[in-house]
Protein backbone atom coordinates (compact mmCIF):
# COMPACT_ATOMS: atom_id res chain seq x y z
CA UNK A 1 0.00 0.00 0.00
CA UNK A 2 1.40 3.73 -0.69
CA UNK A 3 1.76 6.56 1.93
CA UNK A 4 -1.11 8.38 -0.42
CA UNK A 5 -3.74 5.44 -0.36
CA UNK A 6 -2.80 4.91 3.40
CA UNK A 7 -3.68 8.56 3.67
CA UNK A 8 -7.28 7.73 1.52
CA UNK A 9 -8.10 4.77 3.77
CA UNK A 10 -7.48 6.28 6.99
CA UNK A 11 -10.24 4.39 9.58
CA UNK A 12 -9.30 6.26 12.33
CA UNK A 13 -9.25 9.85 11.68
CA UNK A 14 -12.47 11.61 9.97
CA UNK A 15 -12.97 14.90 9.33
CA UNK A 16 -15.75 15.23 7.39
CA UNK A 17 -15.31 17.82 4.54
CA UNK A 18 -12.77 19.47 6.15
CA UNK A 19 -9.33 18.63 4.89
CA UNK A 20 -7.21 16.90 7.79
CA UNK A 21 -4.41 18.00 9.55
CA UNK A 22 -0.72 17.76 8.16
CA UNK A 23 -0.19 17.08 12.10
CA UNK A 24 -1.93 15.63 14.58
CA UNK A 25 -0.62 15.04 18.18
CA UNK A 26 -3.32 12.99 19.73
CA UNK A 27 -2.91 12.30 23.73
CA UNK A 28 0.65 11.50 23.69
CA UNK A 29 2.48 10.10 26.72
CA UNK A 30 6.25 8.96 26.76
CA UNK A 31 8.51 8.09 30.15
CA UNK A 32 11.80 6.72 30.25
CA UNK A 33 13.02 4.02 32.56
CA UNK A 34 15.33 5.48 35.24
CA UNK A 35 17.56 2.54 37.27
CA UNK A 36 16.96 2.09 40.93
CA UNK A 37 13.98 4.48 40.44
CA UNK A 38 10.39 4.69 39.07
CA UNK A 39 9.92 5.76 35.29
CA UNK A 40 10.56 9.38 34.51
CA UNK A 41 7.72 10.74 32.95
CA UNK A 42 8.47 13.42 30.04
CA UNK A 43 5.27 13.87 28.09
CA UNK A 44 1.37 13.76 29.46
CA UNK A 45 -1.61 14.36 27.33
CA UNK A 46 -0.17 16.15 24.62
CA UNK A 47 -3.02 17.05 22.52
CA UNK A 48 -2.08 19.57 19.15
CA UNK A 49 -2.77 19.34 15.56
CA UNK A 50 -1.42 21.86 12.74
CA UNK A 51 -3.37 22.44 9.54
CA UNK A 52 -1.61 22.22 5.94
CA UNK A 53 0.69 25.34 5.61
CA UNK A 54 0.71 26.57 9.29
CA UNK A 55 3.76 27.11 11.42
CA UNK A 56 3.38 26.04 15.24
CA UNK A 57 6.08 26.91 18.17
CA UNK A 58 6.99 24.54 20.55
CA UNK A 59 8.65 27.10 23.62
CA UNK A 60 9.64 26.04 26.97
CA UNK A 61 12.83 25.74 29.27
CA UNK A 62 15.27 23.13 29.13
CA UNK A 63 13.88 19.66 30.58
CA UNK A 64 10.48 20.49 29.70
CA UNK A 65 10.43 17.70 26.82
CA UNK A 66 10.25 19.82 23.64
CA UNK A 67 13.33 17.75 22.10
CA UNK A 68 11.39 14.32 23.17
CA UNK A 69 8.10 15.51 21.90
CA UNK A 70 9.98 16.48 18.53
CA UNK A 71 11.47 12.79 18.36
CA UNK A 72 8.33 11.62 18.40
CA UNK A 73 6.65 13.11 15.86
CA UNK A 74 10.00 12.08 13.60
CA UNK A 75 9.13 8.59 14.41
CA UNK A 76 12.92 8.42 16.08
CA UNK A 77 11.26 7.13 19.35
CA UNK A 78 7.76 5.95 20.20
CA UNK A 79 5.27 6.79 22.48
CA UNK A 80 4.05 4.91 25.46
CA UNK A 81 0.34 5.48 24.31
CA UNK A 82 -1.23 7.97 22.39
CA UNK A 83 -0.92 8.77 18.40
CA UNK A 84 0.78 10.57 16.05
CA UNK A 85 -0.60 10.96 12.70
CA UNK A 86 1.25 12.61 9.85
CA UNK A 87 -0.54 13.40 6.46
CA UNK A 88 -3.61 10.60 7.68
CA UNK A 89 -0.99 8.12 7.93
CA UNK A 90 -0.22 6.64 11.88
CA UNK A 91 3.37 6.62 12.75
CA UNK A 92 2.03 3.91 15.42
CA UNK A 93 1.34 1.03 12.45
CA UNK A 94 4.34 1.57 10.76
CA UNK A 95 7.43 -0.92 11.45
CA UNK A 96 10.79 0.81 11.33
CA UNK A 97 11.97 0.15 8.20
CA UNK A 98 8.77 1.79 6.62
CA UNK A 99 8.54 4.19 9.15
CA UNK A 100 12.33 4.96 7.94
CA UNK A 101 11.30 5.50 4.47
CA UNK A 102 8.05 7.64 5.20
CA UNK A 103 10.28 9.79 7.26
CA UNK A 104 13.00 10.35 4.53
CA UNK A 105 9.90 11.25 2.15
CA UNK A 106 7.88 13.38 4.06
CA UNK A 107 9.96 14.47 6.88
CA UNK A 108 12.77 17.50 6.84
CA UNK A 109 14.67 18.12 10.01
CA UNK A 110 17.00 20.83 10.88
CA UNK A 111 18.94 20.37 13.29
CA UNK A 112 20.73 22.85 15.81
CA UNK A 113 24.36 21.39 15.35
CA UNK A 114 23.68 21.46 11.45
CA UNK A 115 24.69 18.02 11.33
CA UNK A 116 26.21 18.42 7.52
CA UNK A 117 28.72 15.80 6.43
CA UNK A 118 32.28 17.43 6.50
CA UNK A 119 33.60 15.55 3.59
CA UNK A 120 30.43 16.44 1.14
CA UNK A 121 30.64 19.87 -0.14
CA UNK A 122 27.25 22.28 0.22
CA UNK A 123 25.81 20.84 -2.99
CA UNK A 124 26.72 17.33 -1.76
CA UNK A 125 25.58 17.74 1.24
CA UNK A 126 21.72 19.16 0.02
CA UNK A 127 22.11 16.31 -2.65
CA UNK A 128 22.29 13.66 -0.17
CA UNK A 129 18.61 12.97 0.58
CA UNK A 130 17.88 13.57 -3.08
CA UNK A 131 20.70 10.22 -3.63
CA UNK A 132 19.91 8.01 -0.90
CA UNK A 133 15.72 8.63 -2.48
CA UNK A 134 16.92 8.00 -5.94
CA UNK A 135 15.86 10.39 -6.48
CA UNK A 136 14.58 12.07 -9.97
CA UNK A 137 16.23 15.42 -11.41
CA UNK A 138 18.85 15.35 -8.68
CA UNK A 139 21.09 17.87 -9.94
CA UNK A 140 18.23 20.64 -11.20
CA UNK A 141 16.41 20.38 -7.74
CA UNK A 142 19.90 20.66 -5.60
CA UNK A 143 21.44 23.20 -7.88
CA UNK A 144 17.65 25.40 -7.82
CA UNK A 145 17.69 25.26 -4.00
CA UNK A 146 21.42 26.22 -3.54
CA UNK A 147 20.35 29.44 -5.31
CA UNK A 148 17.39 29.94 -2.86
CA UNK A 149 19.15 29.98 0.01
CA UNK A 150 22.15 31.97 -1.75
CA UNK A 151 24.96 29.63 -1.79
CA UNK A 152 25.86 28.82 -5.27
CA UNK A 153 29.17 30.84 -5.27
CA UNK A 154 29.78 28.47 -2.30
CA UNK A 155 28.33 24.77 -3.19
CA UNK A 156 31.85 23.25 -3.60
CA UNK A 157 32.61 24.56 -0.52
CA UNK A 158 32.71 22.05 2.41
CA UNK A 159 31.46 22.57 5.69
CA UNK A 160 34.72 23.54 7.48
CA UNK A 161 35.31 26.19 5.16
CA UNK A 162 31.63 27.80 5.60
CA UNK A 163 30.56 30.06 8.83
CA UNK A 164 27.96 29.09 10.82
CA UNK A 165 24.85 30.85 9.32
CA UNK A 166 26.22 29.24 5.69
CA UNK A 167 25.61 25.39 7.14
CA UNK A 168 22.58 26.41 8.68
CA UNK A 169 21.65 27.59 5.29
CA UNK A 170 22.72 24.35 3.98
CA UNK A 171 20.87 22.51 6.60
CA UNK A 172 17.97 24.49 5.52
CA UNK A 173 18.02 23.54 2.15
CA UNK A 174 18.91 19.93 3.08
CA UNK A 175 15.30 19.60 4.41
CA UNK A 176 13.79 21.11 1.92
CA UNK A 177 14.99 19.74 -1.03
CA UNK A 178 12.98 16.52 -0.67
CA UNK A 179 9.56 18.71 -0.67
CA UNK A 180 8.56 17.10 2.63
CA UNK A 181 4.95 17.43 4.06
CA UNK A 182 6.76 18.68 7.22
CA UNK A 183 9.49 20.79 8.67
CA UNK A 184 10.59 19.83 12.78
CA UNK A 185 13.59 22.78 13.73
CA UNK A 186 15.25 22.16 16.26
CA UNK A 187 16.39 25.42 17.41
CA UNK A 188 17.47 26.39 14.21
CA UNK A 189 19.40 29.63 15.19
CA UNK A 190 20.59 28.47 19.26
CA UNK A 191 24.35 27.94 17.57
CA UNK A 192 24.51 31.74 16.05
CA UNK A 193 24.80 34.79 17.05
CA UNK A 194 22.04 37.50 16.95
CA UNK A 195 22.44 38.70 13.16
CA UNK A 196 23.17 36.31 11.48
CA UNK A 197 20.35 34.10 13.72
CA UNK A 198 17.85 36.79 12.38
CA UNK A 199 19.22 36.56 8.71
CA UNK A 200 18.60 32.37 9.14
CA UNK A 201 15.24 32.78 10.69
CA UNK A 202 14.22 35.37 7.93
CA UNK A 203 15.22 32.45 4.91
CA UNK A 204 13.51 29.82 7.06
CA UNK A 205 10.02 31.31 7.23
CA UNK A 206 10.27 32.71 3.71
CA UNK A 207 11.11 29.71 2.50
CA UNK A 208 8.47 27.88 4.28
CA UNK A 209 5.76 30.16 3.07
CA UNK A 210 7.08 30.39 -0.49
CA UNK A 211 6.76 26.19 -0.51
CA UNK A 212 3.93 26.47 1.26
CA UNK A 213 4.86 24.02 4.14
CA UNK A 214 4.09 23.03 7.52
CA UNK A 215 6.77 23.55 10.23
CA UNK A 216 6.97 22.72 14.18
CA UNK A 217 10.03 24.74 15.74
CA UNK A 218 11.17 24.55 19.14
CA UNK A 219 12.91 27.12 20.32
CA UNK A 220 13.87 29.26 23.81
CA UNK A 221 13.91 32.41 21.51
CA UNK A 222 10.67 34.28 21.90
CA UNK A 223 10.90 36.49 18.67
CA UNK A 224 11.39 33.62 16.52
CA UNK A 225 8.28 31.46 18.24
CA UNK A 226 6.04 34.72 17.65
CA UNK A 227 6.44 34.36 13.72
CA UNK A 228 4.90 31.22 13.95
CA UNK A 229 0.90 31.23 13.40
CA UNK A 230 0.33 29.14 16.57
CA UNK A 231 2.66 28.99 19.97
CA UNK A 232 2.66 26.08 22.29
CA UNK A 233 3.61 26.06 25.99
CA UNK A 234 5.37 22.95 26.93
CA UNK A 235 5.69 22.77 30.78
CA UNK A 236 6.85 19.63 33.01
CA UNK A 237 5.66 17.72 30.33
CA UNK A 238 2.09 19.28 29.38
CA UNK A 239 0.91 21.75 27.03
CA UNK A 240 -0.23 24.65 29.10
Amino acid sequence: MTFESANNESKHHEYGTQPPPILEVASVNKSFAQPGAGPLQVLTDIRFRIDRGRTTAIVGHSGSGKTTLLSLIAGLDRPDSGNIILAGNDLNEMDQDRLARYRAAKIGIIFQQFHLMPHLTAGENISLPLEIRKAQQIEERTHAMLRKVGLWDRRNHLPGQLSGGECQRVAIARALVVTPDLILADEPTGNLDTETGQIVARLLFDLVEQEEKSMVLVTHNPELAARCHQVRHLEKGRLV
